[in-house]
């Protein structure tokens, strides 16, 4: 049995890892340097370009959670996970065309501060709040959880904690001195190193098992199909439809850490081309990291947890040098997300509650502010962290909390951008009763087991309740409309102006027809592969 996997590193991968963490310390400390604003340390200065945006969203986004948590649900369940990662592209493409001006033109430094700007102050508290907790347990947690797992491979000696520590402490160390653009910029750098390293490794399992005709010999037809029946223990295929784009939705046009990436954009074009570039990025993730952990079936067919399956594969098929190449784009994964959710994290605390108490702080005690709060996110996710090893699956830990926890918050953001009537009133109604109906059913289905219920059909459940209250209390009270509610609503007639003035854009430039040929691509994989 195959339970744990040990390997010797070799001088040459601890080269390569020493030259990568050197490389990686040394450009996040030389951005410190440029650093002078609270607009240039949360927001890189807003000039980030779109492959620069695109780049930090993918390695942001594709973290160490989600390489093992990606390659341990194909394992054990099959490639339906993958449906989180087509649909990413799809409601990237929806973000670019039909939200996304109108956070950019907001000119916020946070999405809970555009929840002000269409609701009120109470909501913006709210959704900072819960932002806060989610980036804690959920986000920078997790990430060091999978960093420790997989370093205890190579340390079994070391206490998970201590593993967990270190990495903390080298991806805080030059996001608290350099800011958004010191995580974007090496953010660039480590999505590079990723893709290469996932490559290798796709590579070398394939060959490994004798190609996909020997995969597909071997591994049941269900686990190589990415629709599944309703009753599927993984992804049922309502709940794809409906469950996994809410879930999606929240991570990509509303979750701090991600988004603050578009909101560093230099023009809206910018914004949406880099948005469209991320979902472009997700689509190879098939082969690159989900695939190779249906490889693993064959090669490692008793593992005792799914979460082993990506370390077991690098640990036992990669040859020294290589063996430091794809650890090194490990490591880059994990680093990216600390770094990102750690930023965000220190941008709502400073931006949603230091600022608007001491509006008279100067920039640079803001930006003080903003390092002291990174380093306290830090200390509670390395405590956190080792909690995380009781569940079952790590990718499903991730998307079960979402589901309970971020419904109401969706429903305020998708019922406000298109329609006018949704208030103040109905968004604080909204908050309450749908928070606490997403903590009953979380208790009832996943504390006490009363009843069962697959999460992703709970998603739209919950979301349809918030709605509902959104509607009704909103309705009941009319007139407690933001006076502006026009700059944050989506129209037809402002969709129909936009059209006329892409007809002076070559088509190159058309951010639609961009986000039109990402739908067709996932759409085309998703056919191929049902």
């Amino acid at each position: 049995m195959v339970s744990s996997a040990s390997a010797m590193l070799g001088s040459l991968d601890y080269s390569i890892i020493g030259i990568y963490f050197s490389a990686i310390f040394l450009l996040g400390i030389w951005f410190a340097k440029r650093s002078h604003s609270a607009e240039d340390y949360f927001l890189a200065g807003r000039k980030s370009t779109w492959p620069i945006i695109g780049l930090s969203l993918f390695a942001s986004n594709i973290s160490g959670t989600t390489l093992v948590g990606l390659a341990g649900d194909a394992y054990a369940t099959g490639i339906s996970v993958y449906n989180y990662e087509w649909l990413a592209a799809v409601i990237l493409a929806f973000f670019a065309i039909f939200v996304l001006p109108f956070v950019l033109r907001s000119r916020v430094f946070t999405m809970p501060e555009y929840l002000e700007r269409r609701y009120d102050k109470r909501a913006r508290v709210y959704f900072s709040v819960l932002t806060l907790f989610l980036t804690i347990v959920i986000d920078t947690a997790a990430t060091l959880y999978a960093g420790g797992l997989m370093l205890k491979l190579f340390f079994p000696d070391t206490p998970m904690w201590v593993t967990i520590t270190g990495l903390a402490t080298f991806a805080g160390a030059y996001t608290i001195a350099g800011g958004l653009a010191a995580v974007m910029y090496t953010d660039s750098v480590q999505a590079i190193i990723l893709l290469i390293g996932c490559t290798v490794i796709s590579v070398i399992a394939y060959n490994t098992v004798g190609g996909w005709d020997a995969i597909t010999a071997a591994v049941p037809e269900t686990k190589l199909s990415l629709i599944r029946p309703l009753d599927d223990p993984g992804m049922p295929w309502l709940g794809l439809l409906l469950g996994a784009p809410l879930l999606g939705f929240y991570v990509w046009c509303n979750n701090q850490f991600m988004v603050q990436r578009v909101l560093s954009a230099k023009s809206i074009e910018h914004g949406r081309w880099g948005a469209l570039f991320g979902g472009l990025l997700k689509l190879p993730v098939l082969f690159l990291m989900v695939l190779p952990g249906t490889a693993a079936i064959i090669l490692f067919p008793e593992l005792e947890r799914a979460d082993l399956v990506f370390p077991t594969l690098l640990t036992h098929l990669l040859p020294t040098g290589l063996l430091g190449l794809v650890l090194a784009g490990f490591l880059a994964a994990i680093m990216s997300q600390v770094t990102s959710t750690v930023n965000s994290a220190a941008t709502l605390v400073t931006m949603d509650f230091i600022k608007p108490r001491w509006p008279e702080l100067k920039a640079d005690r803001m930006v003080a502010v903003g390092r002291l709060v990174t380093l306290c996110i830090l200390l509670a996710a390395i405590l956190w962290a080792p909690q995380i090893g009781k569940f079952d699956s790590l990718f499903k830990y991730l998307q079960k909390i979402l589901t309970y926890a971020v419904t109401p918050t969706v429903a305020l953001f998708i019922i406000g951008s298109f329609w006018r009537g949704a208030n103040a009133t109905g968004a604080i109604a909204t908050l309450s009763l749908g928070t606490l109906a997403g903590a009953i059913c979380f208790v009832l289905i996943e504390v006490t087991g009363t009843f069962h219920l697959h999460f992703l059909y709970m998603a739209p459940i919950l979301f349809a309740f918030s709605c509902l209250v959104l509607v009704t209390a909103s309705s009941l009270k009319r007139g407690s409309e933001v006076s502006d509610v026009e700059n944050y609503v989506w129209t037809v007639a402002g969709y129909r102006a936009e059209t006329e003035a892409l007809k002076a854009l070559p088509w190159w430039q058309n951010y639609r027809l961009h986000a039109l040929a990402l739908t067709a691509i996932a759409t085309v994989i998703v056919i191929s592969f049902r």
